[in-house]
C-alpha cells in the first residue's frame, strides 16, 4: 500500500511539474516574439534590455529613417518646407494609413512630414523617396547607408514606409534606440514635431494614434508601426524629472500589450538610477528642446485605429468591388470593415477591404469597400451572402 501509495503521489507529483512547466512554456511561449531596449539618452547606456538584439521587422519604424533623410535635406538645403512633391501613381496606391492624393497631385513637404510623424502615411513616405532619390529602391539603399553611418549594424531598409516587403527589410530594438536618439540629437528643432497630434490636410483634421504619448506623463512621441509581419512595435521618447529615455518594443501582441508593456518599462527605468551597461559605441548626447506648444490635449480620441499595412500588397483595383456603407466615421468604417470582412472571406479568400474618404458637401464620408471580384456575378453572391448577415450592400464596376 505504501509502495502504490507513494507511486501515486509520485504520479501526481510529475503531472503538477508536468503542468507547471507547460503553463511557464506558455507565459514564456507568448512573449518569445516581444524584444526591447531602454536608452538612457543623457548617460549613453542602454539601462536594459531584453532579445534586443534579435532581428525583426520595422514596420511604420522605418518612416523614422525616411523622416531624418528628410530633415537633413532640409538642413542642407537641398529640400524646403514649402517645395511641392508630386505624388505619384506608385505612391498613391499604397495601404491605408495615407493622405489619399491622386496621382499627378502635389503635397508640399511640411504636409508630406506632418503627414508621416501623425497618421504615419504611406503615400506620403513613398513620394518623399521618390523625390529625394528618384525611386523607392534608391532611397532605400540611401537610408540603410545613413543607418549604418549612425551605428545601426543589424537594420536594412526596402522602402521608405516600412510596409511588407517580405523578410528583407530588418531591424532590432537596440537599433530602433539608437535611431530614436539620433532624431533628437541632429535635429533638435524638427524633432519636437513628433509630439503633434494632430493637423489639418486640406481641410480635414487628422488625428494621430501614438495612445501612449496620452497617457503616460513624460512621453512625447515618437513612432508607431505595426505590420502582420512585424506585429505591434513602438518607439517612445520619455523626458521628465531629470530622466530622458528612448524606448523601444518589437512584436507587441496587441497595441494595448505593446503600449502596456512600454509604460511598464518606462515607469520602472525612469524611477531607479542610471546603471546599466555602456554601450559599445560612442552616442553623443542630444540637446533636449521641448515645445508644448504642439501639443493639443483637446483632441485625443483614443478610439482611432492603429496605423498598419496588414502585411498586404497594394490594392489593385479589380473589375468589379462590393461596398456595404459610408459612415461619417473611419473607426465605425473600420469596425465594419472587420465585422464584414469574414462573411465577405468565406467566398472569396482574395477579396481585399479598404476604406474610402469622400466628400459629400462639407462633410467627409468613409467608404467600406472589398475589391477583388472578377464579374458582377461573384460580387453579386458576395452581397447576397451580406444581406442575410444585415449589412447593406452593392456591386461597383470602377
Amino acid at each position: 500500500m505504501l509502495v502504490h501509495g507513494v507511486g501515486r503521489c509520485l504520479r501526481k507529483f510529475c503531472l503538477i511539474s508536468i503542468a507547471s512547466s507547460m503553463m511557464l512554456m506558455g507565459v514564456n511561449t507568448a512573449f518569445a516574439d516581444v524584444s526591447w531596449a531602454v536608452l538612457d539618452a543623457n548617460s549613453g547606456r542602454f539601462l536594459g534590455e531584453e532579445k534586443a538584439g534579435r532581428i525583426h521587422p520595422p514596420a511604420s519604424l522605418a518612416k523614422m529613417m525616411t523622416l531624418y533623410l528628410t530633415f537633413e535635406a532640409i538642413k542642407a538645403g537641398r529640400l524646403k518646407w514649402d517645395d511641392r512633391v508630386v505624388v505619384s501613381r506608385n505612391a498613391s496606391i499604397k495601404i491605408p494609413m495615407k493622405l489619399w492624393v491622386k496621382p499627378r497631385n502635389t503635397i508640399s513637404v511640411r504636409e508630406a512630414v506632418n503627414g508621416m510623424i501623425v497618421i504615419s502615411a504611406n503615400d506620403a513616405a513613398a513620394a518623399i523617396g521618390e523625390h529625394i532619390s528618384g525611386s523607392e529602391s534608391d532611397f532605400a539603399r540611401l537610408m540603410t547607408q545613413r543607418a549604418k553611418r549612425l551605428g545601426l549594424r543589424d537594420t536594412v531598409f526596402t522602402n521608405p514606409s516600412g510596409l511588407t516587403d517580405g523578410k528583407k527589410q530588418s531591424t532590432t530594438a537596440r537599433d530602433m534606440a539608437l535611431l530614436g536618439l539620433a532624431l533628437q540629437r541632429d535635429f533638435p528643432v524638427e524633432y519636437a514635431l513628433f509630439s503633434k497630434r494632430s493637423f489639418v490636410f486640406r481641410g480635414k483634421l487628422l488625428r494621430g494614434h501614438n495612445n501612449l504619448m496620452y497617457r503616460h506623463d513624460g512621453v512625447d512621441g515618437i513612432k508607431t508601426g505595426f505590420t502582420s509581419a512585424a506585429d505591434y512595435n513602438i518607439v517612445s521618447s520619455y523626458a521628465r524629472n531629470n530622466h530622458h529615455l528612448i524606448g523601444v518594443v518589437l512584436g507587441g501582441k496587441t497595441a494595448r500589450k505593446r503600449d502596456d508593456r512600454m509604460e511598464a518599462l518606462l515607469t520602472r527605468f525612469s524611477t531607479q538610477g542610471a546603471g546599466g551597461r555602456l554601450m559599445a559605441r560612442n552616442v553623443p548626447v542630444p540637446t533636449w528642446r521641448p515645445d508644448n506648444s504642439l501639443h493639443v490635449a483637446d483632441l485625443i480620441d483614443e478610439s482611432l485605429i492603429e496605423q498598419g499595412d496588414g502585411g498586404l500588397a497594394a490594392l489593385e483595383p479589380s473589375g468589379w468591388q462590393i461596398q456595404i456603407a459610408a459612415v461619417p466615421s473611419h473607426a465605425t468604417a473600420q469596425k465594419l470593415l472587420g465585422k464584414a470582412g469574414k462573411f465577405v472571406r468565406a467566398i472569396n479568400s482574395d477579396a481585399a477591404g479598404q476604406i474610402e474618404p469622400t466628400k459629400k458637401g462639407n462633410a467627409t464620408l468613409f467608404r467600406v469597400r472589398f475589391d477583388g471580384f472578377s464579374d458582377l456575378r461573384s460580387a453579386g453572391r458576395a452581397c447576397t451572402v451580406l444581406k442575410h448577415q444585415k449589412f447593406d450592400c452593392f456591386a461597383i464596376h470602377p
